[in-house]
């Protein structure tokens, strides 16, 4: 009975789910994706179906998970450590109720580490003061630090909310997503940020020099552009060195590039995603 009954929420969650990525702003910027690299993609693929409810899509022969807001992806590597430590130190998504996501993905076999990444909480799930909500956290394969937060006014299951970066250079790294992306500046709570469509962009101060993204488990960080090409040469006349140049992937119908931010975050931007 119980079987039937996670088979059945699986599914409505799946049904329910509007996956899609939102129109860009004015400067051509959305969210985009999450890129992974795992030792085990079965068990990726797992999480992010069975206890986060993501709808499954391929791009290529890539898995790709399909939230509002963000997709998903993972390829198959040996990641030198999980979120923690890098200079992304966690994902955010967002669902209506928390308690009762904490159950659900506790019968799932999630690992829900509140308690532990909050010892303040005392618990599996908690009311954070300082953005006037309730708070979990759960540790998906690999070592992906994920927050859940409670709004209860959500349409959906699940929607994605926030990348979490965690850097000395709290206020440099905001003006320099809010001057290169068209990032909305403003507050979470006590966080500094800025909101670009289908991501709120929060930093936190680090003292400790943290390890850039590239070759872990959270590989890198995506944006979908409008005008791509135009996109990254505006990003070069301003300085930005890239990694990888604007390429087109006719066999996959998008066109990408990739560079590392002042702070070591690798960025993938591509334009074609929002078809998926």
């Amino acid at each position: 009975m119980r079987t039937l009954h996670l088979m059945t929420t699986t599914a409505l969650l799946s049904a329910g789910l509007s996956a899609q990525l939102p129109p860009p702003n004015e400067t051509g910027v959305a969210m985009g994706h999450l890129h992974l690299l795992s030792k085990d993609t079965d068990a990726q693929r797992k999480f992010w179906v069975d206890v986060m409810g993501g709808k499954v899509a391929k791009l290529g022969q890539t898995d790709v998970f399909k939230f509002p807001g963000v997709l998903v992806m993972a390829r198959k590597g040996e990641p030198a450590g999980g979120t923690k430590g890098s200079v992304v130190n966690h994902l955010g998504f967002q669902v209506p109720n928390v308690k009762e996501w904490v159950a659900t993905a506790k019968a799932r076999g999630a690992s829900i580490v509140t308690a532990a990444e909050v010892p303040q909480a005392k618990g599996e799930y908690w009311f954070n003061p300082g953005v006037q909500t309730h708070q979990a956290f759960v540790m998906g394969p690999d070592e992906v630090k994920i927050e859940i937060s409670e709004v209860t006014s959500l349409k959906e299951p699940i929607a994605h909310h926030h990348i979490h970066f965690y850097n000395p250079a709290v206020d440099a790294t905001k003006a320099w997503y809010v001057k290169n992306f068209g990032g909305v500046p403003g507050k979470r709570g006590p966080f500094e940020c800025a909101d670009v469509p289908g991501v709120n962009l929060s930093f936190s101060a680090e003292t400790e020099k943290n390890a850039p993204t590239k070759g872990r488990s959270l590989d890198h960080i995506g944006f979908e552009i409008r005008n791509l090409e135009a996109f990254c040469k505006k990003l070069e006349a301003g300085g930005v060195k890239f990694d990888r140049p604007y390429t087109k992937l006719p066999a996959l119908g998008i066109a990408v590039a990739f560079f590392t931010d002042p702070w070591g975050t690798y960025v993938e931007l591509t334009e074609g995603l929002d078809k998926l």
